[in-house]
């Protein structure tokens, strides 16, 4: 449990710590970081998405601290979109990731709930492309600082209002589904 904790809280940070051991050249430290956040993210992340997330940041932390790529850790919050993006997408040619995770509250869907789950999952993906592009641009084209805040703290409130927005209208969908006699 207190690996898992310490493991949240580096790759949270991870952005700024990055941000601030570039401001003072040293690459080969803001690399090692991204190597441990990304092996603390294995213990976390157990899955086939957590595990290629894992094998980009160790490239990418190589790339940095060997071969003097400042700019490759600086990509890891792109690649983490592109592998989303990628199982959020390929879940739609069978059981939409969203539904997945409905099921495990509600065993049983009805019809609506079943495509209300697969337009949200569409939802994801495009949130996905969208915060994967302003990653990269901010990698390449801004500032050190200006990443640090989009991809530490801008991307993360961008999440949590996806989830409110998509939340309030659940709600609305299953209060419309309910009045009109249908069950949830």
């Amino acid at each position: 449990m207190i690996v898992r904790i310490f493991a949240v809280l580096v790759l949270l940070i991870y952005p700024f710590a990055v941000w601030q051991l570039l401001e003072r050249g040293m690459i080969a430290s803001a690399a090692l970081f991204l190597a441990v956040a990304a092996l603390l993210s294995a213990c976390i992340k157990r899955s086939p998405i957590g595990f290629i997330c894992v094998a980009c940041a160790l490239v990418l932390a190589f790339c940095a601290g060997v071969l003097d790529m400042q700019n490759a850790l600086k990509l890891y919050p792109v690649f983490v979109n592109a592998a989303l993006f990628t199982v959020f997408a390929a879940s739609l040619r069978g059981t939409p990731m969203v539904e997945t995770f409905a099921r495990l509250r509600h065993k049983n869907l009805p019809a609506h709930a079943v495509v209300y789950c697969r337009r949200v999952t569409v939802v994801w993906c495009v949130f996905f492309i969208v915060n994967g592009l302003v990653a990269l641009d901010s990698a390449i084209f801004r500032s050190d600082a200006w990443w640090a805040l989009y991809n530490g703290a801008v991307s993360y409130v961008l999440i949590a209002m996806l989830f409110a927005a998509e939340f309030a209208v659940r709600m609305y969908v299953q209060r419309k589904h309910e009045a009109s006699g249908e069950t949830p």
